[in-house]
């Protein structure tokens, strides 16, 4: 590992998370939260991935404000590359396998987790962890490697991307949850929320051969929107994403941002992005382009963020 990462990671790593959680207080900073109001955007540092989620959906009123007895639940992490849990290239397993439990616990009759793979997808779901447990947790996993599984839906809010093959779960869905993980992507320069659908559609090359950046914003005004963005940032690959090639990629932030807003949720995963390796706004045009696309503000200053440190 090189010095200068050395030194990165370890800048971040472990309990080290006051200067995190001091620069993202900072740039979220806004009017203050009355105990009558509920956030728009909780962000949560300093804990294991079930207790952060436990956190964060307290403050938000509890899971039952979005799963109700009786429904069909999908959950979509990120699980695109044949990679441990160490290396950040996925969704951490452990938040996935809380989010399982809490759905079924508010009385969910199934809980399905799936997603468009890049590498071997049996691979994928076996290196990240995600596969055991979510099995563990009492869910489904489900196989997103064929057409089959998709069914062409109409994107009429879309500017460049009109339509797309979605996955069957999410159409027979009652309630589903965005759950990437936060990290550098080489072509879409921040992997977050809105690069995280891209696993919901079959043809990805689409997006590649038209306009990356405007497709990432187009899929995310289909209108079955997720009912949370979760965005895992316990461990975040800060450079040579979305694979990554080592652990000295990888800072530790023990950090969680949860919103129903996908703009916010990816404005405020930048700025904590940025408490690591710096990546202006300008290059991560889906976010605004999203905004755009009247989904949501940039401006974070507008919305109510309720910060916890455990």
């Amino acid at each position: 590992m090189k010095r200068r990462d050395f030194l990165k990671t370890s800048m971040v790593a472990g309990a080290a998370l006051s200067l995190n959680f001091e620069g993202l207080q900072a740039a979220l900073s806004n009017r203050t939260l009355t105990v009558e109001e509920a956030p728009d955007l909780v962000a949560v540092m300093g804990g294991e991935p079930e207790a952060m989620l436990d956190k964060a959906l307290e403050t938000l009123g509890g899971i039952g404000n979005y799963v109700k007895k009786g429904q069909k639940v999908v959950i979509k992490p990120n699980i695109g590359w044949d990679r441990t849990p160490e290396l950040a290239g996925n969704t951490n397993p452990d938040l996935i396998k809380a989010l399982v439990k809490k759905c079924l616990g508010a009385g969910a009759e199934k809980v399905t987790v799936f997603d468009h793979t890049c590498d071997n997808w049996q691979k994928c779901y076996a290196s990240s962890g995600i596969a055991d447990a979510v099995k563990e947790a009492g869910g489904v996993i489900v196989p997103a490697n064929d057409e089959q599984y998709y069914k062409e839906v109409s994107i009429p809010g879309g500017v460049t991307l009109k339509k797309a093959k979605i996955h069957e779960a999410l159409l027979e869905a009652d309630v589903w949850f965005n759950v990437p993980i936060l990290k550098n992507h080489g072509g879409a320069k921040l992997s977050c929320a809105m690069k995280n659908m891209m696993g919901i559609v079959w043809d990805r090359r689409y997006f590649h051969q038209q306009d990356l950046q405007q497709c990432i914003a187009d899929i995310c005004t289909w209108q079955k929107k997720p009912a949370l963005h979760i965005v895992d940032a316990y461990r975040m690959m800060f450079q040579n994403g979305p694979q990554g090639r080592s652990a000295a990629d990888v800072a530790t932030l023990k950090s969680l941002i949860v919103s129903p807003n996908i703009i916010a949720a990816d404005t405020a995963s930048l700025a904590l992005f940025n408490q690591v390796e710096k990546l202006d706004m300008a290059a991560v045009t889906h976010i605004t382009k999203g905004e755009a696309l009247h989904l949501g503000s940039t401006d974070l200053k507008k919305i109510n963020i309720k910060r916890i440190k455990l």
